[in-house]
């Protein structure tokens, strides 16, 4: 049983209405929440508690199978017949799961998965927690999705060729007469009209029997039901065409004298030029996805794994966690990691979008899919398969993409009534004309028309292939969409809240100034102080000894003053390191050093006064730095016209001091984390719809609260949790990139869905001809048919410009992401 969402290929999807059909039945199905079924990659969410034997029957009885794939496995551990019912049942137990065999003699398991599903990783891990080992003998989920869809896009690559290679001697013939004057005169002394009408024949029931078929075999059973789409437009059209002129030519006493033609060219081009489309449509399609195909490259094939004191070169997917992986210079890493030995610099751009190396020494954390610099590292492996943050990434990626956004709302609504519609429009067009117009041909011609053109494929592709590219492309920068109507919601925001502690500056203190009182030199005082401070646990005292460098003096004596300091002896002299109320408990006077202190407390910064043998000798100013580029960010995020506040824990004072640094006019300051939802309230009654971006725990109640939630990805998990767009690298160029990734993608779904809605209401008319008596329009049934597949293509090439963003599209992106000027 499935008890949350999961994803599965659908096939037979060629427009919206297929996709609208397929959701229903999906959502009639018992147990199930809800279900949305995406055109762009034909991908089917499902949530609910349903199996996924009736997923697949439901499908199947709209027309609409459900892909299917196999995947196999190795066990070990199996000793018996109960061995292989508990792993079968354990592996029928996973959603996506239509059947399992489990081989005792031969230790695998053949599983038969809803594609898209489920991945053999996960498979693998499921017999793992059933008390068994497994493997993955091969990963081809994801290849055989792309390779059925590859297989799609050849077999339109081969019926175009041959549909084409059929009526290009009839669309020569008919229309060539037009062009080369004598030639109907020709063809009419040579071999006569009754064998040119039947060569016509011949060749068109060919292009409609063989490469059209596909329009007849889905869309005809569809009309039977009731519930007709656009394959059923395209067979009713093409089959008028074709009947009309068989009568013609067969039974010509049928038909009124002045009637009697034959439209076989007509049925044949609109089978040509709408394969053209699907194909132009598919391989458009292929292109949309290529985010996801880069991602899914990002990770190596095989790894060079250390076991029983060897190091062995093993598919990646063979790794698991806890083994020990050799890394060398230039190498992709295989999965994620800690270093165990050696010390290299990473480029971890492909996945947090910051193009700076990072340098990794024992301790550090690795990422699956970044590309190690020149030093060799061995390094112990903490998630592999589908708990990678790749994988993770990818399949964020993959949901968002699935998503379905308000502004899809109103085209699904006419979708689902267009093509029932349009056979009635259809109708009433060929009954008009046969009553008002010339006759029987003009009626067919008219009718016909309508049917070809008005499709509403374009309708539907018009906002997921803008979030399957905007989407991907903005993971690219490092900006995670959890959830896809983010996109939208992220658009209608009017204002920007930021924590400060770690969103806004680097979440550590740092030491930011000095001043040295007479007599004293600050360098000597700060490794005096620094030396005292090394038994302290104090995130200051590490700020302090940071800044001293390495090759402190040991203290000689070191005790500590609860609430105040602490008093040490370094190289014989007393030390007293702490705060004002230290120096005043001890009797050290610091009114030589009274400005300095005035203006540190002014900027919100912590001074730390030290004293040597009871005398005054520096103060130190203690604050959390700023990130690098955060100052850049908000100026372009006001610079776009939205509103900026801070919402922060800390002091009234140090609030103000960042609100002043970054130009923030709004800010909360000593809020708790309760008073941060109840902040995020008051900005919004004040301006409208907030997003709120922050790293921490007590961020989490802000994030979830706010219209967009935007979360640090170097905070804790809870947070992310909470959050509904994610952004990797840490920096807040990712919150501007968000925002024009939002911005670009919901422009160009307008783009998309005007083009779409305008071309239908503006050439529905012309093909019925009501434009004919006053202009003479009147639109051929093979210009429509190029029209309608044409349609599509723009949609789709519209979309794919959001792959420049960050590029020569969106240069604000590319100039906010690498503020300091750093060469990518």
């Amino acid at each position: 049983m499935a008890d949350h969402a999961f994803r599965f290929e659908v096939t037979g999807l060629n427009c919206a209405g297929c996709a609208g059909r397929a959701e229903r039945a999906l959502a009639t199905v018992p147990g199930v929440s809800e279900a949305r079924v995406n055109l762009a990659n034909r991908m089917a969410q499902v949530e609910g508690e349903t199996t996924s034997e009736a997923l697949r029957e439901a499908l199947k009885s709209a027309g609409y199978p459900a892909a299917e794939s196999r995947q196999r496995l190795s066990i070990q551990g199996m000793n018996c017949a109960s061995c292989v019912g508990r792993v079968e049942r354990a592996l029928l137990a996973v959603p996506g799961v239509l059947d399992a065999r489990v081989n005792l003699a031969s230790e695998t398991a053949e599983i038969t998965v809803l594609a898209g599903a489920v991945e053999a990783a996960q498979l693998a891990k499921v017999v793992i927690e059933a008390g068994y080992s497994a493997s993955p003998t091969q990963d081809n989920a994801r290849s055989e999705t792309e390779d059925r869809r590859e297989t799609e896009t050849q077999e339109l690559r081969r019926d175009l060729t041959i549909a084409a290679a059929l009526t290009l001697p009839v669309f020569l013939g008919v229309m060539g007469s037009h062009i080369i004057p004598g030639m109907h005169h020709w063809i009419m002394a040579t071999i006569g009209q009754t064998t040119w009408w039947a060569v016509q024949f011949v060749l068109t029931t060919l292009v409609l029997i063989w490469p059209g078929r596909r329009f007849f075999r889905i869309g005809l059973p569809l009309l039977a039901k009731g519930a007709p789409d656009m394959n059923s437009l395209v067979a009713l059209g093409t089959l008028a065409a074709w009947s009309y002129s068989t009568v013609a030519l067969f039974a010509p006493t049928l038909l009124p004298e002045a009637s009697r033609a034959v439209y076989f060219e007509a049925a044949g081009v609109i089978i040509n030029l709408i394969l053209l489309g699907r194909f132009l449509e598919a391989r458009a399609k292929g292109r949309t996805g290529a985010a996801i195909r880069r991602l899914v490259g990002l990770r190596p094939d095989t790894a060079r794994v250390e076991r029983d004191g060897a190091i062995t070169e093993i598919p990646v997917d063979q790794i698991t966690t806890g083994e020990t992986l050799h890394l060398r210079p230039g190498e992709r890493i295989a999965v994620d990691g800690e270093v165990l030995t050696g010390r290299s610099y990473v480029d971890e751009s492909t996945i947090t979008g910051e193009p700076v190396p990072v340098e990794k020494l024992p301790g550090a954390a690795l990422v699956g899919g970044t590309v190690n610099g020149q030093g060799a590292l061995s390094f112990r492996a903490t998630a592999v398969g589908a708990d990678t943050m790749l994988a993770r990434i990818i399949a964020l990626v993959e949901d968002a993409q699935g998503a379905r956004l308000p502004v899809q709302a109103l085209a699904d609504r006419v979708v689902r009534w267009f093509v029932p519609a349009v056979i009635g429009l259809a109708a009433l067009t060929v009954l008009a004309w046969l009553i008002f117009g010339p006759g029987l041909t003009f009626a067919l011609v008219a009718g016909v028309s309508v049917l070809i053109i008005a499709c509403p494929c374009a309708m539907g592709l018009a906002t997921p292939t803008s979030i399957m590219v905007g989407t991907g492309r903005a993971a690219e920068l490092g900006v995670l969409f959890r959830k896809g109507d983010a996109l939208q919601r992220l658009d209608e925001v009017k204002v920007i809240a930021f924590d400060k502690t770690g969103t806004l500056t680097e979440g550590r203190p740092e030491l930011v100034s000095s001043v040295a009182a007479d007599g004293f030199d600050a360098a000597r005082v700060l490794t005096l102080a620094a030396s005292a401070e090394q038994g302290s646990e104090h995130p200051i005292a590490r700020a302090m000894e940071r800044a001293a460098g390495p090759n402190l003096p040991k203290p000689d004596e070191v005790e500590a003053v609860p609430g105040h300091g602490l008093r040490a002896k370094v190289d014989g002299q007393v030390i007293l390191v702490g705060a004002p109320r230290l120096m005043a408990r001890e009797g050290v006077d610091i009114s030589p050093l009274g400005a300095a202190l005035e203006e540190m407390e002014h900027k919100g910064q912590t001074p730390v006064l030290v004293a040597v043998d009871g005398r005054i000798a520096g103060a130190f100013a203690v604050a959390d730095r700023v990130k690098p580029g955060a100052r850049a960010a908000i100026d372009a995020l006001r610079a776009r016209g939205f509103e900026v506040a801070l919402i922060t824990g800390d002091t009234r004072a140090t609030a103000n001091a960042i609100g002043a640094e970054f130009g923030i006019p709004h800010i909360e300051a000593e809020v708790l984390p309760e008073g941060k939802l109840d902040a995020v309230k008051r900005l919004r009654d004040q301006f409208g719809p907030v997003a709120f971006c922050g790293d921490g725990i007590n961020d989490a109640p802000a994030l979830a609260e706010a219209d967009v939630g935007l979360a640090i990805g170097t905070g804790t998990d809870v947070a992310i949790e909470s959050a509904d767009v994610v952004l990797v690298s840490g920096e807040l160029s990712g919150a501007v990139n968000a925002v024009l990734a939002s911005q670009s993608v919901m422009r160009n779904i307008r783009q998309n869905l005007f083009w779409a809605f305008g071309y239908n209401v503006a050439l529905i008319p012309v093909a019925a001809g009501v434009f004919y008596p006053l202009t003479g329009w009147l639109l051929s049934p093979m210009l429509a048919a190029g029209a309608m597949a044409m349609s599509s293509v723009f949609v789709i090439s519209n979309a794919l410009r959001l792959r420049r963003l960050g590029g020569a599209g969106i240069p604000e992106i590319a100039a906010v992401q690498n503020p300091e000027g750093v060469p990518a």
